[in-house]
């Protein structure tokens, strides 16, 4: 493994290449699940989708529609209760934390500590001990939406206790996901007002992820062995046949926003993306910079104009640069609707001089909304554009897509998604020979997705999330067919 001020690289030894039947056997053993999980996915979604407010587990502790909380009979889970009431948290917590680990109702037990824990924490004098109490609140009240992820009383304690502890970005989470459960005028009043000072305190967002990453068809080629012209076939060399292999992903990043005025940002940061392979020349870097101005408009609007630097790298070289512009937006509709936007302009260059023929601008566009159906069930619906003008013709294209997505937080603790995208991209010039009279080269590009993770297990905060995709491209021109299953394990935040 080797560190430098970019990011981290990291290699995982392998065989260099797979035969047809080994490509074969890895296909099944990635397909046939996919297939299987991916209707089981479905049916669980549309079950959550249809009974949204369904238990997976014992009686819960709250009432989504009222917010009451339905305590146990035991005399000292009432007596901890009256003390929450009557603000004396550290002499309640003193009643419930021996109560815990053999009390028959646990969920009220761990509601009550969520609250009282909270309520500690605002009385506390070091900042050390706040951060304790609140870790505390966040734990007891995670394990209780493990099994009830549809109780907004304890979902929206529990962005109460991120709120306090300052980690915004998972609390905006949370009370988004209150929002979608319909609560009162009231507390929809008051959670926007926490929504706007988290708003205007940002300052840092940054983001980790490392997976493994098996793939049939590292470089999406296809698995045709020859190409036919005028009728007659000429074998391809075998360096550019589809291989699979196993890779490793890392991606990071982080922006910081520097206030200006009450609604003015200055936004600068940082993105990288590397994928290794153990064959050096199917690996990929992808390093980006931006920075520009933010406008807080109102609590409903943000716009944000960009300036970014990127750079592309290949086989471990330098392969193409990018410069441009580009325009971002955000605009909540509603508390459970949300939209958000960015149109970009580029311009690419590239570094080897082979390859100098395909420099030109890029443009792309893209749509983003956001539903929340309930608090466990959130759905996404995208749709974008890109252009590409190179200055050879036959490489110039439009790529018009859609993609559509689900995901819902279940009982015990599991977390699925699912999406579908459909890209058609359209080439312009002549592409003879990969086209039998020349015509213009068409793509249709289907993929599915599917995560899952589960939120009970936990490694420093972060979760492994299973991620499996399967991606068909059908074209009229040869060797621009092809198909691929790829699989991530991921380790992702949890909440």
């Amino acid at each position: 493994m080797v560190v430098s001020g970019y990011g981290v690289r990291l290699c995982l030894s392998m065989g260099s290449a797979v035969r047809t039947n080994q490509r074969i056997r890895i296909l099944l053993c990635l397909g046939l699940p996919l297939c299987i999980v991916l209707q089981w996915l479905f049916f669980v979604l549309a079950l959550a989708v249809i009974f949204p407010d369904s238990a997976w587990a014992a009686e819960p502790p709250v009432t989504p529609s009222s917010g009451a909380v339905h305590l146990s009979s035991d005399p000292q889970v009432r007596q901890a209760r009256s003390l929450i009431e009557n603000r004396r948290f550290d002499q309640a917590l003193s009643i419930l934390r021996p109560l815990l680990p053999g009390h028959p109702h646990q969920t009220d037990v761990r509601f009550l500590i969520g609250l009282a824990a909270i309520g500690a924490a605002g009385q506390a004098i070091s900042r050390a001990h706040k951060t304790t109490l609140l870790d505390e609140a966040i734990a007891a009240l995670r394990v209780i939406l493990i099994d009830h992820p549809d109780l907004v009383r304890v979902r929206l304690e529990l962005a109460r206790a991120f709120f306090l502890k300052g980690e915004d970005g998972l609390s905006r989470e949370h009370f988004e996901r209150v929002l979608a459960g319909r609560p009162s005028a009231a507390i929809a009043a008051n959670i926007q007002r926490f929504l706007q000072i988290m708003q205007a305190r940002r300052r840092w967002r940054g983001y980790i992820g490392f997976a493994i990453a098996p793939d049939t068809n590292i470089h999406g080629t296809s698995e045709a062995e020859y190409i036919y012209i005028n009728g007659l076939p000429f074998r391809r060399d075998a360096d550019s046949l589809a291989r699979s292999g196993v890779g490793t992903v890392l991606w990071g990043g982080g922006e910081y926003r520097h206030p200006l005025s009450p609604r003015w940002r200055l936004v600068s940061g940082l993105d990288i993306y590397h994928k290794e392979y153990a064959r050096k020349r199917f690996n990929q870097t992808h390093l980006s910079t931006h920075i520009g101005p933010r406008l807080l408009m109102n609590r409903q609007t943000e716009l944000t104009l960009l300036g970014v630097a990127q750079r592309r790298w290949t086989g471990g070289s330098v392969y193409a640069r990018d410069w441009g512009l580009r325009l971002g937006m955000e605009h909540w509709f509603s508390p459970r609707l949300s939209l958000s936007g960015q149109t970009a302009w580029y311009q690419r260059e590239h570094l080897k001089r082979q390859d100098t023929i395909l420099d030109g601008p890029l443009m792309m566009l893209v749509l983003d909304a956001a539903l929340g159906l309930t608090p466990a069930v959130r759905g996404e619906l995208a749709v974008g554009f890109n252009r590409q003008r190179p200055q050879v013709v036959r490489w110039r294209n439009a790529d018009v897509w859609g993609r559509l997505g689900v995901s819902a937080a279940l009982g015990r603790g599991f977390t699925l998604g699912g999406s579908v995208a459909l890209h058609r991209g359209d080439y312009q010039g002549n592409w003879y020979p990969f086209t039998a009279k020349g015509d213009s080269r068409e793509d249709r590009t289907r993929i599915f997705r599917l995560s899952i993770l589960n939120r009970a297990f936990t490694v420093f905060g972060f979760s492994p999330q299973l991620v499996l995709v399967n991606e068909v491209n059908k074209s009229n021109a040869q060797l621009y067919d092809y198909q691929r299953n790829r699989a991530e394990l991921r380790f992702v935040r949890q909440f």
